[in-house]
């Protein structure tokens, strides 16, 4: 039997208003999945974190620790298009759903924030599907980055224009 869903507080937090002990924690997370557990070697604060425009959305578990978290870049820090990535879910958190309602939380400030846009993202291939599920679409070949296959993936967004 698994684990029940957790509750999962959902925020979403500029860099300048993450408090050290969170960004520490975020940081800690990240390392430990995408370093030590994927073990990919590269520099993971790579300055995108700080800019203005980058959203951290953290999913807090009752006990404070971070379940989930993903970042939100705005365009042409990554991509042309909105973007996101770092995404994760901490170890002792897996195979709990939380998936899912992290992306719907992530594109729900993307649309927020920038309503009607494209969102485009660098995949781990594997998770082709899970994303399609969400509305992304393979925008590019299969690559390796960091020795695991990715995919981009690209979510049209709501088209603002009114035909004429």
């Amino acid at each position: 039997m698994s684990a029940p869903l957790p509750t999962i507080r959902w925020q979403a937090v500029p860099f300048r208003e993450l408090d050290i002990d969170t960004l520490y924690a975020l940081l800690r997370v990240r390392s430990e999945v995408f370093v030590v557990e994927q073990q990919c070697v590269y520099l993971d604060p790579d300055g995108k974190d700080r800019h203005p425009d980058t959203l951290h959305v953290l999913g807090f578990a009752d006990d404070g620790a971070i379940a989930g978290y993903l970042r939100i870049l705005a365009p042409g820090l990554s991509y042309p298009q909105v973007s996101f990535g770092r995404v994760l879910t901490a170890p002792a958190y897996r195979g709990r759903g939380l998936g899912d309602p992290m992306i719907a939380a992530a594109l729900t400030h993307i649309d927020a924030r920038w309503p009607g846009a494209d969102v485009q993202i660098g995949a781990q291939a594997h998770l082709q599907p899970f994303y399609a599920r969400h509305g992304f679409a393979p925008s590019s070949e299969p690559y390796v980055e960091d020795g695991i296959p990715h995919i981009d993936m690209l979510r049209a967004g709501a088209s603002t224009e009114n035909p004429a």
